[in-house]
């Protein structure tokens, strides 16, 4: 990392900014001298109209939520802090013992849920753990605005000497997907499992061994046109409207275009950019029909569908790769080739497919 950063996390202050959010004049009151003790500089707020605005006001590090309060639910209201105050460590703080609230609370950005009376040993080891994700939280976005500053200027170098791009290492390109996957544990490692099954599915089909790493390099590289699309829309909770569903689209054409002036990778370029087109036409970025979709952006289609059953989600529940075969088959004609899946359940059959360890449970 730049030296910039090294140097801005260093000068941070020690001190953390905490706010305290319960209607309870008592349970503030206890929190404020327990956190004042530990060093912390305290906001106080009763409600959730009083939370917003001392968001607005200041700075916060370090939030301690009620769950339920007299204006809202702290439930809903972990999104619209996070909105003013995306790197705020939320710790939420309940009187009932509910794993499907608590559930609920983590998905949407809060970093532990801790049932009252709290135990202050407990309480000042979440508050520990909170701050130390909190800062990694905050290194990793740095990280991120300093590679995509980096690809900018990149570009224009490139565009300048135009005859020398194909020396551009294939293992940069994939380094910066991984930068981008890094930030969702749900999409770790997503690019390297859909370039590795895409092959097996590949050779399934009997491509030669030249088709077969063209379609593993377009699986590793297959996302790269997402550090075009805007974090907000990338990192958003919940369903996309039509407008960013439409921008999110745009990543299979700036993928093309971050790859094109790399003209010894014109197959890979094809099926990132085809990766997803539909076999009943209905795809994008050009709505192609089903024979005239390049068949390794057919088969990286296929692994994508395969690999979203098979890897946990937020509001899914991860597939056997048998369970995910059966259901791709319902996919067969409009959006899958059929000897494509074929294919998959070939290889899924035969045991070929690679064991990935799950990020989310180990």
């Amino acid at each position: 990392m730049p030296e910039r950063f090294l140097e801005h996390s260093a000068d941070e202050p020690s001190l953390v900014t905490t706010l305290v959010v319960d209607d309870e004049g008592p349970v503030r009151e206890a929190l404020t001298r327990f956190l004042s003790s530990l060093g912390h500089e305290i906001v106080e707020a009763a409600d959730g109209a009083e939370a917003v605005a001392a968001l607005k006001r200041r700075k916060i590090s370090l939030i301690l939520l009620d769950v339920r309060l007299p204006d809202s639910s702290g439930l809903d209201l972990v999104p619209v802090l996070l909105d003013l105050e995306p790197h705020a460590a939320i710790l939420m703080l309940t009187a009932v013992n509910d794993a499907h609230t608590a559930a609920l609370c983590m998905q949407r950005g809060a970093m532990d849920y801790l049932v009252k009376p709290v135990d202050l040993a407990d309480l000042e080891r979440s508050i520990a753990r909170a701050i130390s994700r909190r800062r990694d939280l905050i290194e990793q976005a740095e990280t991120q605005a300093w590679l995509k500053q980096e690809i900018v200027q990149r570009g224009a170098e490139l565009r300048r000497e135009r005859g020398n791009l194909e020396r551009i290492s294939v293992a940069t390109l994939e380094s910066l997907v991984n930068a981008l996957e890094a930030k969702d544990p749900y999409l770790r490692g997503h690019s390297a499992r859909v370039a590795d099954f895409a092959a097996l599915v590949a050779a399934e089909l009997g491509l030669s061994d030249e088709q077969i790493e063209h379609v593993r390099t377009a699986g590793r590289l297959h996302d790269i046109g997402k550090i075009g699309i805007r974090e907000e829309v990338l990192n958003k909770h919940g369903p996309l409207t039509e407008p960013e569903f439409e921008h999110v689209k745009t990543h299979v054409t700036i993928g093309a275009q971050i790859l094109a002036p790399l003209t010894h990778l014109r197959d890979v370029i094809s099926y990132v950019r085809s990766h997803h087109e539909r076999a009943d036409g209905s795809g994008y970025p050009d709505g192609l029909p089903a024979n005239a979709i390049p068949i390794g952006a057919r088969i990286l289609g296929a692994a994508e569908v395969f690999d979203a059953l098979t890897t946990s989600r937020p509001y899914q529940e991860k597939m056997t790769p048998e369970q995910a075969v059966h259901r791709m088959r319902d996919l067969v004609g409009t959006v899958l080739d059929p000897d494509v899946h074929r294919a998959v359940e070939a290889v899924v059959t035969r045991r070929k497919t690679l064991t990935f360890l799950d990020p989310m449970t180990g």
